[in-house]
């Protein structure tokens, strides 16, 4: 079947966000981020395809759109971290670029991405990234995989690969303890606080702050 179109695809994401992830009701037609134009031709394209319902002035997602949907959204938060973590680009203009990159990530792409950024289970706003048959595949064969700290057990390392916190004094925080992408992080306990060291350096954190730090694990 051809691939559903960029404004059909930004429909699912929406209506996955609001009823699956929100646990909302429908979806607000009015709520479309896109032009009249768009927003009709995406809407026949899914209910043509018995993806979506339209009951009033609400989008209803059937179950038959469910798995679209759901990769939908894996394939813009799979583009917001390779913009974010690999590229560098951050703000609202990753976030763009992320928009415009997620409707090339079909036919095996959105795998080849997500095996490079090894398996991310987050964006970097700290949504949850739906799995693939990829993701499955390396758990089964226990890759190391990317994992909040708090997943971490005593005298384990790695890497960090991105951290989470959408908190500007969190972040400056992290930054100011050297908790760096890219930096060696090794945890030393994790009860009653989580205690790290990063360099020759030892520092504590809570639970709260500990989730938002993501280690690449080292392979053993």
């Amino acid at each position: 079947m051809k691939k559903i179109s960029p404004s059909a695809e930004e429909i699912l994401e929406s209506l996955w966000i609001a009823t699956v992830e929100r646990g909302e009701i429908g979806f607000l037609i009015s709520d479309c981020r896109l032009s009249p134009d768009e927003q009709q031709q995406g809407i026949d394209e899914l209910v043509k395809r018995a993806y979506i319902e339209v009951k009033g002035d609400r989008l209803y997602l059937r179950k038959e759109g469910r798995p679209e949907a759901q990769m939908t959204v894996r394939r813009h938060r799979l583009a917001e971290r390779l913009m974010m973590d690999i590229l560098d680009i951050q703000g609202e203009k990753g976030n763009q670029q992320a928009c415009e990159f997620e409707h090339l990530l079909h036919e095996g792409v959105d795998t080849k991405i997500c095996t490079l950024l090894n398996h991310p289970t987050t964006c970097p706003h700290g949504n949850p990234i739906p799995p693939g048959a990829c993701c499955e595949e390396a758990r089964r064969k226990g890759s190391p995989g990317i994992v909040p700290l708090t997943e971490l057990k005593s005298g384990e390392s790695g890497e960090i690969a991105y951290l989470a916190a959408s908190d500007g004094k969190k972040m400056q925080k992290l930054m100011c303890m050297g908790v760096l992408p890219g930096s060696e992080l090794q945890l030393i306990q994790s009860f009653p606080s989580y205690i790290f060291k990063v360099g020759h350096s030892q520092f504590a954190v809570d639970d709260i702050l500990a989730r938002e730090i993501h280690i690449r694990r080292s392979s053993k």
